[in-house]
């Protein structure tokens, strides 16, 4: 159901170990769930911040549990929009192939599915380097009846 004039906005900060990873997924949960989507959309969009939580932790900051991620949640009647900012390596997501799928199934990867999975389950996927030289990812989805 969409409420037309429905206003989150809500924040977590965690250290970037995968220990936080069930918080995230957890505090996105109760958020998206609060937003309105139905149950199917709910996995989608924890699967994705999931995903871009997971990249950050393993890549910008190659596994130090020092970091810090920051975590923002917007609703706003039918856009939902989360950021997910850190302060770890940048990153050039343009630098990365589109896979291809059947390839990577019949060589048995593992791994190297995030941005793509981020792509096909959310509605736009953007990121950027902020002041501060910060990277952010926001993943957004749109509530519709």
């Amino acid at each position: 159901m969409i409420y037309p004039n429905k206003k989150i906005e809500k924040e977590l900060i965690v250290k970037s170990s995968t220990d936080n990873l069930a918080q995230v997924r957890e505090f996105t949960r109760k958020a998206a769930e609060e937003s309105g989507f139905p149950e199917e959309t709910v996995g989608k969009i924890i699967l994705a911040v999931d995903e871009a939580c997971t990249n950050i932790i393993k890549h910008a900051y190659k596994y130090s549990p020092e970091g810090k991620i920051v975590i923002s949640i917007k609703f706003d009647s039918t856009i939902f929009s989360i950021s997910i900012i850190d302060e770890g390596i940048h990153f050039n997501p343009n630098t990365v192939p589109e896979p291809n799928i059947v390839e990577y199934y019949k060589k048995k990867k593992i791994g190297g599915l995030g941005i793509f999975l981020m792509k096909k389950l959310m509605d736009d996927v953007k990121y950027s380097t902020i002041t501060g030289n910060k990277n952010q990812v926001i993943l957004v989805k749109y509530l519709t009846q």
